[in-house]
C-alpha cells in the first residue's frame, strides 16, 4: 500500500484512524476521463430506534439510464474511516469503471454520517444499509430529491446489488444480508465471526460462555479511535455524542470494553459482555443470511484470524448458503504482497491481474451480471508464501483440510511421532507478575513502528521440539493440541464466581531453522482459560498456512503470559507430566502440495 507511515508525534487516534480505515484499496488505472459521474448524497434513515444521517457518494457509469440499467455495488469504510478515505473511495471508482452503479457511504458514527458507533449491529447498521438498498431500488429518494431509476431490478423494489468491503466494512455486509434478503452477492474481507472471541479469545474447545484472555492492545486501539472522533472529524453531528462516560459508542459497547479492561469476569458482567458482543456478530445471525458470499480472510491477522472466516464458512455451507473462501496473505497485521504476486493489487486496482481480484470480479459477474457460465472458482483457496510464481501461489481444495499429522509431547521436551517414543517426565513453569512472553506489539505496524522479535522468558514456558524434518511439512488450517496440566493454586481458584480466577495459558507453534532462527508463525498465539485443571482439555490454535521446510523443526510452546493480552491473576505454577500412556498430543492439518 503506497501510504507513508504516520509520524509517531501525531495523535494516536488520528494515526490509527488513518491506518485502520483502509483494509481494502482498489485504485483504478489513470484514464483521460472518468467514465462515470460522482454525486454526493445525504440520506436520513431510520436505524433501530433512532434517525441517522448517512453521507454517501453515488458513482454512476456513463450511459446508464432507465433504458440501460446496470447492477449496483454498495460499500462502506473500515473502522475509523469514511466514504472519502482511500479504500472506500477506490471501491466506488474501481467498480464504476467496470460498469457498476456504485454507492459508497460513511458508516454510522464515522465521517459525516450521524449516530453512535454501534459495531455493525444488524438492527442499526444493517437497517441503515437496507435503506440505501431502497434508494438503489428506486423506492426512496436522497434528502435532496435525487432518485435512482438506472439500477437493474430483479423485481419491483428489488435491485440487483452486491456489497464489498473489509474489516468493519465486511461485517456490515453480513449484518445487512440478515435483515434484507434483496442482496445478491457479498464479499466480506478480513472481518469477524464472533467479537467475544475476537476481543477475549478462549481457544479451549467447548469453552462456552467463559471469556479467554483480553486482547487489550487491539481493543483499546480501536476504542481510542471511536472515542477520539473529534480529532478525526471536527464539528460532529450531535447525534454522535452519547455521554461523558461513553462519548461516541453505544452504551453497551463501552460497558464491554470497561469490563474487559477491569480484568474481572463475574457472572453478571460476563453474561452482559457476551450477550452484546455476540448480538452484533455474525455468529448470532448467520442463520438468516442466504446471500451468496465470497469470504476473503488474511493469513497475517492477529485481530481477526483465519478461524473466524472458517467458522462463518462452515456455518453458511452447512445451511446451504452459497459460499466460497479465500485465505490471502494480508490482513490487519500486514503481509501485503507487491504487484505481480497474485494478491489483490492494492497499488493499481488492476483486479484482473491478481488471483483474488479475478475471483471477486467473477463472483460479481455471476451473481450481479447474471453470467451463469462464469466459473467462480473452487470452494477454498489459500496462498502459499513459499511459492513466488504468482500463477502457482494459490492452491485450491473442495474443503478445509483435516487433522492428518500427529505428534506426541514427550517428558524430555521432544515432539515425537509415536506414543511409544514418549519418555516419562514432569516439567514445570511459573507465571511472573508481568507478562514474560512477547508475540507482538499489535499496533506497531499500523503506527509505522518496528516490533521486536517474539520471545519467551526462561522458567515461564515449556517447549516441545521435533527432530529435523526429512521433507517439507505444509500446514493449512488450525492445529489442535490436547493437554493436561497440574496446578494446585489454579485448582483453588477455578470454581470462583469470577471466571478470571481460572488458569490462563498461551499455546503457539514456532518454526526452528537449522541455524536456530525461531519464527513464531504469523505471530499468532492461542490464549486458553483452562476449563478444569483436573482434566485434559483441547486447544484449537489459530489457523495458519505455513511450510516447515526440510531440516527445520517444529516447536510447540505453552507460555504463562503474553504482553498483548491480559493473563493470569496471581502466581500459578504449572506442571505437565508425560508418560507413554498419558501424554499431550499435537495434531496438524498437513497437506500434500
Amino acid at each position: 500500500m503506497s501510504r507513508r507511515a504516520p509520524r509517531f508525534r501525531a495523535p494516536l487516534a488520528l494515526a490509527l484512524g488513518a491506518a485502520l480505515a483502509a483494509p481494502l484499496v482498489l485504485v483504478p488505472p489513470a484514464a483521460a476521463a472518468d467514465p462515470y459521474t460522482v454525486t454526493p448524497l445525504r440520506f436520513t434513515v431510520r436505524a433501530g430506534d433512532r434517525s441517522c444521517a448517512v453521507d454517501a457518494d453515488l458513482y454512476r457509469p456513463t450511459g446508464t439510464d432507465r433504458d440501460h440499467p446496470a447492477p449496483a455495488v454498495l460499500g462502506t469504510n473500515g473502522f475509523g474511516g469514511s466514504k472519502s478515505d482511500g479504500s472506500t473511495d477506490s471501491i466506488g471508482k474501481a467498480f464504476a469503471r467496470r460498469g457498476y452503479v456504485t454507492l459508497v457511504y460513511s458508516g454510522l458514527g464515522f465521517g459525516r454520517s450521524g449516530c453512535l458507533v454501534s459495531l455493525d449491529d444488524p438492527e442499526i447498521d444493517g437497517a441503515a444499509a437496507s435503506r440505501l438498498v431502497d434508494f438503489l431500488a428506486g423506492e426512496r429518494a436522497a434528502d435532496d430529491g435525487t432518485t435512482a431509476d438506472f439500477v437493474t431490478l430483479d423485481a419491483p423494489g428489488d435491485p440487483r446489488v452486491g456489497m464489498i468491503g473489509g474489516s468493519y466494512g465486511g461485517a456490515v455486509q453480513l449484518a445487512t444480508a440478515s435483515v434484507d434478503h434483496r442482496l445478491d452477492a457479498l464479499v466480506p474481507m478480513i472481518t469477524w465471526h464472533d467479537l467475544a472471541y475476537s476481543l477475549a479469545p478462549n481457544n479451549a474447545v467447548g469453552a462456552g460462555d467463559v471469556p479467554g484472555a483480553f486482547k487489550w492492545q487491539w481493543t483499546n486501539g480501536f476504542y481510542l479511535i471511536g472515542e477520539g472522533q473529534p480529532l478525526l472529524q471536527p464539528n460532529l453531528d450531535p447525534s454522535r455524542v452519547n455521554s461523558l462516560t461513553c462519548l461516541h459508542f453505544v452504551t453497551e459497547a463501552c460497558r464491554t470494553v470497561h469490563t474487559l479492561n477491569s480484568g474481572r469476569f463475574p457472572a453478571d458482567r460476563t453474561a452482559e459482555l457476551l450477550a452484546f458482543a455476540r448480538r452484533v456478530s455474525p455468529v448470532s445471525y448467520l442463520h438468516r443470511v442466504r446471500t451468496p458470499t465470497l469470504l476473503v480472510q488474511g493469513q497475517a491477522d492477529t485481530l481477526f484470524n483465519l478461524n473466524e472466516a472458517a467458522a462463518t464458512y462452515r456455518t453458511l455451507r452447512a445451511q446451504g448458503t452459497p459460499v466460497k473462501m479465500i485465505w490471502q496473505s494480508w490482513g490487519h497485521s500486514g503481509g501485503r504482497a507487491g504487484p505481480g504476486s497474485g494478491e489483490l493489487d492494492l497499488v493499481t486496482g488492476d483486479l484482473e491481474a491478481g488471483y483474488v481480484g479475478r475471483r471477486v470480479l467473477a463472483w460479481f459477474d455471476r451473481h450481479l451480471r447474471g453470467h451463469t457460465r462464469t466459473d467462480t472458482g473452487p470452494a477454498f483457496a489459500y496462498r502459499r508464501d513459499w511459492i513466488t510464481d504468482p500463477d502457482r501461489a494459490y492452491a485450491t481444495a473442495d474443503r478445509l483440510p483435516g487433522l492428518t499429522r500427529t505428534f506426541h509431547l514427550s517428558g524430555d521436551g521432544r515432539l515425537v511421532d509415536h506414543r511409544s517414543e514418549v519418555v516419562p517426565g514432569a516439567r514445570r513453569y511459573t507465571n511472573g507478575p508481568i507478562p514474560t512472553s512477547h508475540s507482538e506489539s499489535s499496533l506497531a505496524g499500523l503506527l509505522g513502528l518496528r516490533d521486536g522479535p517474539p520471545r519467551d522468558t526462561r522458567g515461564t514456558h515449556l517447549a516441545w521440539t521435533s527432530a529435523p524434518l526429512p521433507r517439507p511439512l505444509d500446514v493449512v488450517g488450525a492445529p489442535r493440541a490436547t493437554l493436561r496440566v497440574h496446578s494446585p493454586q489454579a485448582e483453588r481458584t477455578q470454581d470462583s464466581a469470577d471466571a478470571a480466577g481460572k488458569l490462563v495459558l498461551f499455546a503457539k507453534v514456532y518454526d526452528i531453522a537449522p541455524d536456530g532462527t525461531r519464527t513464531l508463525v504469523r505471530r499468532l498465539v492461542a490464549p486458553v482459560r483452562v476449563p478444569d485443571v483436573t482434566r485434559s482439555f483441547t486447544v484449537t490454535l489459530p489457523g495458519i498456512v505455513h511450510r516447515y521446510d526440510t531440516g527445520h523443526r517444529l516447536r510447540f510452546v505453552i507460555a504463562a503470559g503474553d504482553g498483548a493480552y491480559f493473563g493470569n491473576q496471581g502466581t500459578k505454577p504449572v506442571t505437565v507430566v508425560s508418560t507413554p500412556g498419558d501424554t499431550g498430543v499435537l495434531r496438524l492439518p498437513a497437506v500434500t502440495s
